[in-house]
């Protein structure tokens, strides 16, 4: 499957073609997935992907598998001990993001709102597809979810992170018009 035509956004990492071909714009409807892809989105601000998708593994045990009720309880010690960690980006900022990221799911929740219908609530009709020619960096919607994520208190989820979440979790699929991913026209 090496030779099969790509967005040519992608390197040459096995790691980056088999995000792209397996993850990359496939719609996502688990919240806890959905709830991890916007953490890790954070985590990339001002980094490569590629330096996350290295890193995932290690973010994951590092977060308790990205289980929200765990990371919900993740204390000062925690954030120290992650601080430490190699496996991960060690910011502080972002450190604390997730850990509040993670009480604000766990409030939605106990409110009695599904993170999963949350976020599909933006793309009532399903993915919104590309023209497969232009790919913008931020939208309108990217900007509107941004503006509600942080009334709700998440941080890093500025419409430029958001837009790329949109595009990893499938809510948007930007995949080249030659792509054999693209699903549209």
């Amino acid at each position: 499957m090496t030779d099969l035509p790509r967005c040519s956004w992608l390197g040459p990492d096995p790691l980056y073609r088999d995000y792209h071909d397996a993850e990359w714009g496939v719609p996502q409807h688990d919240p806890r997935m959905l709830w991890e892809m916007l953490m890790l989105e954070g985590f990339q601000a001002g980094l490569s992907w590629i330096t996350i998708l290295r890193k995932r593994e290690g973010f994951r045990a590092a977060f308790a598998g990205f289980d929200p009720d765990k990371v919900a309880a993740f204390g000062p010690d925690d954030v120290e001990r992650l601080m430490a960690d190699p496996g991960i980006v060690r910011a502080r900022a972002k450190i604390e993001a997730t850990i509040k990221g993670a009480q604000i799911y766990g409030a939605m929740r106990d409110r009695g709102e599904d993170f999963a219908a949350y976020v599909w609530s933006f793309a009532p009709d399903g993915p919104i597809i590309g023209d497969g020619k232009t790919f913008p960096t931020q939208t309108a919607l990217s900007e509107a979810i941004s503006k509600d994520l942080k009334k709700r208190g998440f941080k890093f989820v500025g419409p430029t992170i958001v837009y790329a979440w949109m595009q990893a979790i499938g809510m948007v699929d930007d995949h080249a018009a030659h792509c054999f991913r693209r699903v549209g026209p």
